[in-house]
């Protein structure tokens, strides 16, 4: 494969520009070919504390039906590979930013390099796995782009930058960023064409998809899975993914929200639009690694002291508990593929996090990677991730094809950077919009256990789904009856 051109070398230039908003930053640079948002500003500080913005790819890879395009044009078989090679071609030729380009201080993690995310059905290029469903949401199973250009901001310091390797394209942004404009503000509606939502599966299908899953374990199979459900809508024809991105940010807002427009196909916008709250893996140059698995989840109240008692009565749930343990053994089995030995600690174990919507108890993995091994490596011992797979995470990957009727597509994929420098951040992609072919899907599940209750396990995946149906369809009854009957025919994507 010959690599695409990249910027020649001579280090980064910084320059600092005026505290932005991230959203009014990509609004400004919605206009270029495949504009991405990656949204620390929608949430607290604490949990994140970058916002990065760029457009206009050098580069832009995508995997489809097991093929590898770079540019659209044929470029292997192997999606991880072909990011490695085009991650170690720009690098090459931008400087090494832990040698021989200087780095001004103080700047953000990610200074460029690749953005985009990685499909669920893209585990079936690291496992043997059955083949993916026909059924889906019309998206390839990944879709990356090398971006030299991007704008960084650091919200806890309140600085941003343009960064470039090139002054002249710094300065042309940063002139740009500075022209006045109108504030940002999603598109008054409706945003859904009638009629509405259309359930993946009823509500029965849903409560036997979990009792097989039960059975599964009770013959020991596995030890969890993690059965999810989706919800599909027609887009009314003026809704860009912009409009999608403002309207959960203003509802759900979380330390992963992330923006990816990935260009149109046959016409109709194509994009990822997500409130994750949900770290998957995040490696720094040095090569530490983190990962902050979500296994448990109840519903926020209004009420104070409703609240607390949610929060509490999952802090104190075993069942949750045992299902959070679970999945923090299989991501140290995972990590300790290509981590050095003895170096893999749980330095939290089912912590409490609170979010505007949901309370939800998170582990803390940690780890250091061996010698001569990178980020790529770690996403191919680790792809997709064990929360929303299982454990065994083969076998229960296998019962997740059985029992759901369609490809999850970027649903319980990732959202990542990756820098040229060898650090990477990533999300799992859940609490997101999937917006394709006029059509827009939302999924939602949780992992399921031998004392799982069929009944409680739909409701869980409804409260999880609720902020997205409703941003987009304020309206509709809760628990929404349509929602609950089960599919209309017809109502899939292609």
């Amino acid at each position: 494969m010959t690599p695409p051109h990249f910027a020649s070398p001579g280090g980064i230039v910084a320059l600092e520009i005026p505290l932005p908003d991230p959203v009014a930053v990509y609004a400004r640079l919605a206009h270029l070919p495949r504009p991405f948002l990656l949204d620390g500003g929608a949430a607290d500080a604490a949990r994140a504390r970058y916002s990065y913005v760029g457009a206009a790819p050098h580069a832009w890879v995508e995997c489809a039906d097991g093929v590898v395009t770079v540019d659209g044009r044929p470029a292997g078989a192997d999606a991880l590979d072909t990011l490695g090679a085009l991650l170690k071609a720009g690098r090459a030729r931008l400087g090494d930013a832990r040698g021989d380009a200087p780095v001004p201080d103080g700047l953000p993690p990610f200074r460029g390099g690749a953005v985009g995310f990685l499909g669920y059905e893209l585990g079936g290029q690291l496992e043997t796995l059955p083949a993916p469903r026909a059924e889906g949401i019309a998206l390839p199973d990944m879709a990356v782009g090398f971006y030299d250009r991007i704008v960084a901001i650091d919200h806890t310091a309140g600085r941003a930058w343009v960064l470039s390797p090139h002054r002249a394209e710094a300065e042309e942004w940063r002139d740009l960023l500075a022209t006045p404009r109108p504030a940002v503000t999603a598109g008054e509606g409706p945003w859904l064409a009638a009629p509405g939502w259309r359930a993946g599966w009823s509500r029965a299908d849903h409560e036997a998809a979990v009792a097989r899953t039960v059975d599964y374990i009770a013959a020991g199979d596995i030890y969890q899975a993690n059965i999810t459900q989706r919800f599909l809508a027609t887009l009314a024809p003026s809704v860009a993914p912009l409009d999608l991105y403002l309207r959960l940010r203003a509802r759900a807002a979380a330390p992963f929200s992330a923006l990816l427009d990935l260009g149109p196909k046959g016409g109709d916008a194509r994009a990822v639009v997500s409130v994750s709250p949900e770290r998957f893996l995040a490696v720094d140059a040095e090569g530490r690694v983190e990962t902050r698995p979500i296994k448990g989840t109840r519903p926020r109240d209004t009420d104070p002291a409703r609240d607390a008692a949610l929060a509490a009565e999952l802090l104190a749930s075993a069942k949750d508990r045992a299902e959070n343990l679970m999945i923090v053994d299989l991501m140290r089995n995972d990590l300790s593929r290509v981590a050095v030995v003895g170096s893999v600690t749980v330095p939290t174990l089912c912590g409490l996090e609170s979010y505007r919507t949901v309370h939800h108890l998170v582990s803390v993995v940690t780890a250091r990677m061996a010698p001569g091994l990178g980020a790529i490596d770690l996403l191919r011992a680790t792809f997709p991730g064990g929360s929303i797979t299982g454990a065994p995470k083969i076998r229960a990957m296998e019962i997740i094809h059985e029992l759901e009727p369609a490809r999850r597509g970027p649903y319980c994929g990732s959202v990542l950077w990756l820098g040229w420098d060898g650090a990477m951040d990533s999300s799992i992609i859940i609490r997101t919009l999937a917006m394709a072919a006029g059509q827009v899907m939302v999924q939602a599940g949780g992992g399921i256990v031998a004392d799982s209750d069929p009944a409680a396990e739909y409701e869980e995946s409804l409260v999880k789904a609720h902020a997205l149906l409703t941003a987009l369809d304020p309206a509709m009854a809760w628990p929404p009856p349509g929602v609950m009957a089960g599919p209309e025919p017809g109502s899939e994507a292609a």
